[in-house]
């Protein structure tokens, strides 16, 4: 039995407080693979979930766009086209604040991402679907228990190599 941090524990309780499976996150998925091999470099990082979201433009109109969306584990990657030729935009996951104001009605799940500057970001998917907030709110946990993770293991290296420079120096004090 493989032992899981307590980062991927927590991370599996929350998903399943929400009602979802936390596997599906993980899934060997042919169509995906597939996809994936078409895309390029920072693209290709583990793929969590591809399909389509509705943005709302940020004209004076606010029409609802269809966006065909990648997320992988460090950014979520929207397109202008199904074929994933044109990339509008790539957001990310650390200049992603929080995924917000989770609402549901009918038949669309409505959701909006805070960005670190403040800007926020409307999305609507159908609630047919698994649910996208859900699945971006767990790769933005995810990403930041991994850095996290890191920024504490720069610290501790830094620390231990400041104090074997101190030993270093009293060893060489008269």
């Amino acid at each position: 039995m493989k032992k899981h941090s307590v980062g991927r524990r927590l991370q599996r309780r929350l998903y399943e407080a929400l009602g979802h499976s936390y596997s599906c996150l993980f899934v060997n998925n042919p169509k995906i693979t597939h996809n994936a091999s078409k895309m390029t470099g920072s693209d290709i990082s583990h793929v969590l979930k591809e399909g389509e979201l509705e943005k709302r433009s940020d004209n004076l109109l606010q029409f609802w766009k269809r966006k065909t969306c990648v997320l992988t584990t460090d950014s979520l990657n929207i397109y202008t086209d199904t074929q994933k030729k044109n990339k509008s935009k790539e957001l990310k996951l650390q200049s992603i604040k929080k995924v917000d104001c989770v609402e549901r009605t009918g038949k669309f799940v409505y959701f909006t991402i805070v960005t670190t500057d403040n800007k926020e970001i409307d999305f609507r998917c159908s609630g047919e679907e698994n649910c996208w907030n859900a699945v971006i709110t767990m790769a933005l946990i995810d990403f930041q228990n991994r850095k996290a993770i890191q920024d504490f293991k720069t610290r501790q290296e830094s620390e231990n190599s400041s104090l074997g420079q101190q030993e270093r120096c009293k060893a060489r004090a008269p």
